[in-house]
């Protein structure tokens, strides 16, 4: 870290994300280079073996991104024009992207004041004949109430399926249960600021054989063999496309990193923990935080804050001037142009999620934040904060409007 002199302070570089990679990792992508395939085979297999048996599922693959996954699934799935995916509106514009690519209509639902979590309630209230899918999103590493989720989507209609969205939840439980064990199909991502990462990357584990069985097809083009199969036994074989797919397969090459990760990520996610309660014990009562509500346990993948939202840019610009890299997760889908012109959504239409969005930074959190950066991170918001804020947060709408 290096320190600086602006505007008569002394400013720590403490950047928003760090990895924890080190050149040792690079040793298992070499050894990749020796082997006849850089695309998916044997340590992408490796991989996915990992997950069954961390989630206790029967299949996982692996992909290229969480977005890759995730419309794989969908064209797995058969989601299309006319078709409705359930989601909550403070979530990361892929989850709407990937429906709107198939001619489907994401229907935003908004959030629980407390958790910033899908309101269940509201989620069965946007159901209708048309919904294909429900999108719960484990936010900031905490996850959903799976169990009440599921049961309350399929009393409605036991054919909706639930995707769990788990970009930021890889380690996460509920209730002692991990992300998976109720949802018909879950979704990660291994992007280069996630608790597991491989640069760019995802997977998706489900307990349906034939889902999976599509879905490794919709992964590749809809191919029936993928390079390794094809030329197993040192003979030819021929592939064949029975249905559409994309090009989301994960190549040897970056599923090398994965597994000392997936091995060592429940002793990591104490770290984490660690770093979270010290924030919370170190920032004065001026901000807002999302709480984590037992028996949720949560990655942590991030660490939000919220403030007012007409001081939220300045806030951060602040603390952007300060060496701090803070920034911001998420605005509200329904508040971004796009959404905003294409479904004329008021801008209160979901006002948890409005507010929240608007008012919401995140800030540095990753297993090698080391206390005296995490001190001077602490030390530069409530700086800022008992300069702009009031001494105590006005609370987030009770529940949206019905």
């Amino acid at each position: 870290r290096s320190l600086t002199v602006c505007r008569g302070r002394k400013v720590m570089q403490v950047p928003f994300y760090r990895h924890n990679l080190t050149a040792a990792d690079a040793a298992a992508m070499a050894a990749v280079l020796d082997t006849p395939f850089l695309t998916t085979g044997a340590v992408a297999r490796a991989v996915e073996a990992e997950l069954e048996q961390y989630f206790e599922v029967p299949a996982a693959a692996v992909c290229s991104s969480w977005t890759n996954g995730a419309l794989a699934v969908l064209l797995a799935l058969g989601v299309g024009r006319g078709d409705e995916v359930v989601m909550p509106a403070m979530t990361f514009v892929a989850c709407a992207n990937v429906v709107e690519l198939l001619g489907a209509r994401p229907v935003f639902v908004d959030v629980d004041p407390t958790t910033l979590l899908l309101d269940v309630e509201r989620c069965r209230a946007a159901l209708t004949e048309r919904t294909k899918v429900v999108m719960p999103v484990h936010l900031y590493g905490q996850m959903c109430d799976m169990a009440r989720l599921v049961e309350t989507v399929k009393a409605v209609r036991d054919d909706i399926v639930v995707l769990e969205d788990c970009a930021h939840a890889f380690e996460s439980t509920f209730d002692g249960e991990r992300p998976g064990r109720h949802g018909d199909v879950a979704v990660f991502s291994f992007y280069a600021t996630k608790n597991v990462t491989c640069g760019e990357g995802g997977a998706v584990v489900s307990r349906d054989p034939a889902l999976m069985e599509r879905l490794r097809r919709a992964l590749l083009h809809g191919m029936s063999a993928g390079a390794v199969d094809r030329f197993a036994d040192a003979y030819y074989r021929h592939w064949d496309v029975a249905e559409l797919g994309t090009k989301a397969n994960l190549p040897d090459l970056l599923a090398a990193l994965l597994i000392p990760q997936i091995r060592g990520i429940d002793a990591s996610r104490h770290q984490r923990q660690a770093r979270a309660d010290r924030y919370r014990a170190g920032l004065g009562g001026r901000l807002r935080f999302a709480e984590v509500v037992p028996p949720a346990v949560s990655a942590h993948h991030l660490f939000p804050i919220h403030v007012p939202p007409a001081v939220r840019d300045r806030f951060l610009h602040e603390l952007n001037a300060a060496g701090v890299g803070a920034t911001v997760n998420y605005r509200a889908l329904h508040r971004l142009t796009y959404y905003r012109r294409k479904y004329g959504l008021a801008d209160d239409a979901l006002p948890v999620s409005s507010q929240w969005g608007d008012g919401v930074l995140s800030l540095p959190l990753y297993v090698t934040l080391e206390p005296d950066a995490q001190d001077y991170v602490i030390a530069q918001v409530n700086r800022i904060a008992a300069a702009l804020l009031p001494s105590s947060p006005a609370p987030l709408p009770a529940r949206s409007p019905a």
